[in-house]
C-alpha cells in the first residue's frame, strides 16, 4: 500500500500550481533588495555585526526546532571564531561548535554545486560530537527510519523513510536534480523559494542520516535561496519556521504523502516571505541603533552604555518587561540608588522612555 511519497510509482516527479504565488514571490525579491540596500548604507563594522546576528539566530532556531536549546552567548562566540573575527575561545558545548561551523560553511560555499562530499562534511561538522551515531555517513542498518511521537506503548508513526540500502541512489538522484535546477543550469527553476521548498521536502523525505536531517535540510533550503539571490541570504528561515513549529510539521507530514505539493509550496513560500520580513525589521532596527548611539554620542558613561547595549541586544522585539532599577543594579553591580539616578538621567535626555510609576516604573530605549 502506498502510504508515503517515495512509495509512489512516479516518485520523485512532484507537481504543483504556483499561479497564486506571484505576489508573494515578488514581495520576497523586493524585500531582499530593500534589506541589501539598508545593509550597504550602514558602516562596514555594523554590516558585519548584522550578518553575524542573522547567522546566530539561524543556528539557535534550527536547533530549537529539534528540541535543542543553546546559549546565545556561546553561539555568538563560536560564530565569530568560525568567521575568524575573534580568537578561539573555550565553548564547552560541542553542539554549539557543530551548528555554528555548519552555518558558516553553508554561507561560505553557497555558490558551489551540491555534492555527496559536501553533505557528508556538513554532517560531520554538525554531528561530530555525537557518541550515538557515525558522523559523515549515510544511515545504514535494517531497522526502519521512522519519525515518531508518543510514549512507549503508544507510539505514533508520522513518517517512514526509504530503506537504508536505497539511500545512496536516492541521494545521487537528489543531488543531480539540485545542481541541474540551479540558476543557469539546464533545468533551472527560476523562482528560488519554490526550488528551496522542493529541495527541503525531497531531502526530508529521503532522511539520509541517522540524525541531523532537519538541520541539514534547512541548510539545503538556505543554499537554494542564496543561489537564487546570487548572494548569501540575509534572513533566518529557521526562525520563521520555529515561530509555528506545529504548522511546519503538519505541512511536512501532509506533503510526504503525495506528489502533488501545491499546499507545501504555498506554505514554504509564505514562510520565506515571513523570514524576509523579519530580516527587514531586524536590519532596520540595526540602522536605528546606529543612529541612536550617534545621536547621544558622548552623553553616556561606560555603565550606561553597557545597560543600553544589553537592552538593545534582544533585537526589534525589545527587552522583556522593560528596564527597572533592580535589573539595572544587577547588570552593573551598583546600588539601587545609583541605578535609579542613571535611569532618571537617561530619561531626562530622552534616551529612554518611561512608563508606569512607583514600583511599576519601567524604561524602554527611545530607538
Amino acid at each position: 500500500m502506498e502510504r508515503y511519497n517515495w512509495q509512489k510509482l512516479d516518485w520523485p516527479q512532484f507537481s504543483y500550481d504556483e499561479t497564486q504565488l506571484e505576489g508573494e514571490l515578488f514581495a520576497i525579491i523586493e524585500k531582499a533588495g530593500m534589506v541589501s540596500g539598508i545593509i550597504k548604507a550602514i558602516p562596514e563594522k555594523i554590516q558585519q555585526e548584522t550578518l553575524i546576528d542573522i547567522i546566530v539566530s539561524e543556528a539557535i532556531k534550527t536547533s530549537e526546532i529539534e528540541g535543542e536549546f543553546l546559549s546565545r552567548e556561546d553561539v555568538m562566540s563560536s560564530v565569530r571564531k568560525n568567521l575568524g573575527l575573534s580568537p578561539a575561545g573555550l565553548v564547552k558545548d560541542k553542539r554549539v561548535q557543530g551548528v555554528s561551523s555548519l552555518m558558516v560553511e553553508v554561507r561560505n560555499t553557497f555558490s558551489e554545486p551540491l555534492s555527496e562530499e559536501m553533505l557528508l562534511e556538513w554532517h560531520s561538522l554538525l554531528m561530530g560530537h555525537s557518541k550515538d551515531i557515525k558522523p559523515g555517513q549515510w544511515r545504514a542498518g535494517t531497522e526502519p527510519m521512522q519519525v515518531i511521537s508518543g510514549a512507549v506503548g503508544n507510539i505514533k508513526v508520522h513518517f517512514e523513510a526509504p530503506p537504508s540500502e536505497t539511500v545512496p541512489l536516492e541521494m545521487e538522484r537528489f543531488i543531480k536534480w539540485f545542481n541541474k535546477s540551479a540558476p543557469g543550469a539546464e533545468n533551472e527553476i527560476k523562482k528560488a523559494p519554490i526550488r528551496a521548498a522542493i529541495a527541503h521536502l525531497w531531502f526530508e523525505s529521503i532522511h539520509p542520516f541517522e540524525d541531523g536531517n532537519g538541520r541539514i535540510g534547512r541548510a539545503i533550503a538556505e543554499k537554494a535561496l542564496s543561489q537564487g539571490m546570487g548572494r548569501p541570504v540575509v534572513l533566518s528561515l529557521s526562525k520563521a519556521i520555529e515561530s509555528d513549529r506545529k504548522k511546519y510539521y503538519a505541512e511536512l507530514k501532509k506533503a510526504q504523502r503525495s506528489l502533488e505539493i501545491t499546499e507545501w509550496i504555498n506554505y514554504f513560500v509564505h514562510t520565506v516571505l515571513r523570514a524576509q520580513s523579519d530580516a527587514e525589521a531586524e536590519v532596520d532596527f540595526t540602522l536605528k541603533k546606529v543612529r541612536f548611539f550617534d545621536r547621544f554620542r558622548d552623553n553616556f558613561n561606560e555603565r550606561q552604555i553597557s545597560v543600553l547595549k544589553r537592552m538593545l541586544y534582544e533585537g526589534a522585539s525589545g527587552f522583556k518587561g522593560g528596564m527597572n532599577a533592580g535589573k539595572y543594579a544587577s547588570i552593573c553591580m551598583v546600588s539601587k540608588a545609583t541605578a535609579t539616578r542613571d535611569l532618571q538621567y537617561l530619561a531626562s535626555i530622552e534616551a529612554l522612555i518611561v512608563s508606569g510609576g512607583g514600583r511599576s516604573t519601567s524604561y524602554e530605549v527611545n530607538i
